[in-house]
C-alpha cells in the first residue's frame, strides 16, 4: 500500500506560535518523518507527512507543552478531520471492512484496500477466527 501523505496549511505560523516554538516544532516532525516548512517566500507554513505520523506529532505536542502549540496542535486536529480513512493500518482497514461487509470478495477488498491478495486472505482468515 502506497503512503498518502497530506498537507495542513498553518497561516500565520511564527506571528502566532514564535520563532523558537516553530524551530523545536521543526525537530519533533522531523522525528516523526515529517516535514514543517515555510511556503515559498510568505509568512505561511505547512505540515507534510503520512496521517498517522501527523497524528502522532499532535499526540506529541499535547505531551509536551500544549499551551505553547495550541495553535498548531488544533490546526492539527482539524486538518485530520478530513483524512480519517487514512489514520488505520492496512490490516485494520481490511479488518473493518470484512466486518461491515462479511460477504465481501477478495477482489472487491484488494480494490479498496490496494492491498495483496494474500494480505487479503489473512485478514479474511483472521477475522473469521474471532
Amino acid at each position: 500500500m502506497k503512503v498518502q501523505h497530506i498537507t495542513i496549511a498553518l497561516p500565520s505560523l511564527i506571528h502566532r506560535i514564535g520563532r523558537d516554538s516553530v524551530n523545536q516544532a521543526k525537530v519533533i516532525c522531523a522525528q516523526y518523518q515529517c516535514e514543517l516548512k515555510r511556503v515559498r517566500r510568505s509568512r505561511n507554513w505547512t505540515l507534510v507527512g503520512d496521517a498517522i505520523n501527523v497524528q502522532t506529532i499532535g499526540l506529541s505536542l499535547k505531551t509536551n507543552d500544549s499551551i505553547t502549540f495550541a495553535y498548531l496542535i488544533k490546526k492539527i486536529d482539524i486538518g485530520l478531520i478530513g483524512h480519517e480513512d487514512k489514520l488505520e493500518t492496512l490490516t485494520q482497514k481490511l479488518q473493518r471492512l470484512i466486518t461491515q461487509t462479511p460477504n465481501i470478495t477478495l477482489a472487491e477488498l484488494m480494490q479498496l484496500t490496494d492491498c495483496t491478495e494474500v494480505e487479503a486472505r489473512t485478514a479474511r482468515f483472521e477475522t473469521d477466527i474471532w
